[in-house]
């Protein structure tokens, strides 16, 4: 974000200023007001306004007509405020974790590795260059932020408790049951160079993923130019190779950019959401197998799978559940139906 900043200097007469002065002290100013009070902490006028400003912005960045953006938007403001409340919620329970200090460590470990990339010796400097490409650190890290809080929360207190609550006799089971999830499916091993959005131009990232595909299919060494230009933290240790897996687990973007890509071949560039652009090789194919086979970790990986998205919908809900929500009259019409959405349906009667 750029900001330009002028500093004048006006003189003005004594009866001007004394009116100036006179005002002042008559005068009520508003600075903020609470929307939501969550716990002992507030979700105010100025967050909710930034927040929807940023999302009509990312519209307007994807090609919508502004006005339509703030229109859009604006309808959402109700489902904005609750992910709002929710999102204070989790940083809580982080808090209540002790979760900081993984985060901080987290989030400075992508900067290091950004820094390191581009052959820089100090954050300063980075911070420097991400202010001239239009783009404020402080924002950067408070996104990245809230990413690794959420994940890390739901990563401890949903999957891994979800993954580990099947005793031996559920996961034989639930394999005996679905036996046909468990042949031996077709896998792919990849290798991959990852372009991050964060601290840059966009447009200018994209340019550069087709400038590095052309130069992969044009006989580049692939291990080279992932060292030189990927931001995925191993990439020096691993060289872009990723673990094989099975082709079903890709994600559906992945999996389209690849489908119809030889053994060596290059995808081409593919965002599967807004973190960044990946470049693919594939290294190797396997054909599926019909038979079953009982893998301990990948039966309980399914019955997560099946659960997870009902069992952190029941996580946030006891959140919900034992905290003090109390949201600006003003707003509740907006905002409860949607936040309380879940509990409602579970409610006799509902």
């Amino acid at each position: 974000m750029k900001l330009s900043i002028q500093f004048g200097i006006a003189l003005v007469g004594i009866a001007m200023l004394a009116s100036a002065v006179a005002a002042q002290e008559t005068e009520t100013k508003v600075v903020d007001e609470v929307v939501a009070q969550v716990n002992d902490g507030v979700i105010t006028l100025s967050s909710v306004t930034r927040e929807m400003k940023d999302a009509v912005d990312s519209k307007v960045q994807e090609g919508m007509k502004r006005e339509d953006a703030q229109k859009l938007i604006e309808e959402k403001r109700g489902e904005l405020i609750a992910n709002l409340i929710n999102e204070e919620l989790i940083i809580q329970k982080s808090k209540e974790l002790g979760l900081e200090q993984e985060i901080d460590a987290n989030i400075n470990a992508r900067f290091v590795q950004i820094m390191k990339q581009y052959n820089m010796k100090t954050l300063d400097s980075l911070y420097e260059e991400m202010r001239k490409q239009g783009v404020d650190p402080t924002e950067i890290r408070e996104l990245w932020r809230k990413q690794a809080t959420r994940d890390l929360v739901l990563q401890r207190e949903v999957q891994a408790k979800l993954y580990w609550e099947a005793t031996g006799s559920d996961l034989k089971k639930y394999y005996e049951a679905h036996k046909e999830k468990f042949t031996k499916p077709a896998m792919i091993s990849l290798s991959e160079i990852f372009l991050g959005f964060a601290g840059r131009d966009e447009a200018a990232v994209r340019a550069n993923a087709k400038k590095l595909v052309e130069e992969l299919r044009g006989g580049a060494d692939f291990a080279k130019v992932a060292v030189e230009n990927s931001d995925r933290p191993e990439v020096k240790d691993n060289k872009g190779k990723v673990d094989p897996l099975a082709e079903r687990d890709l994600n559906e973007k992945y999996a389209a950019a690849v489908k119809n890509v030889k053994v060596g071949g290059i995808s081409d560039p593919v965002e599967a959401d807004d973190t960044g652009v990946s470049i693919f090789r594939v290294d190797d194919r396997t054909a599926a197998s019909s038979e079953s086979e009982f893998d301990e970790n990948a039966v309980r990986l399914e019955i997560m799978k099946e659960k997870l998205a009902d069992r952190q919908k029941q996580f946030m809900a006891t959140l919900r559940n034992d905290s003090y929500i109390k949201i600006n009259d003003t707003y509740r019409p907006l905002v409860s139906p949607i936040l309380f959405a879940d509990e409602r349906k579970t409610k006799p009667g509902n």
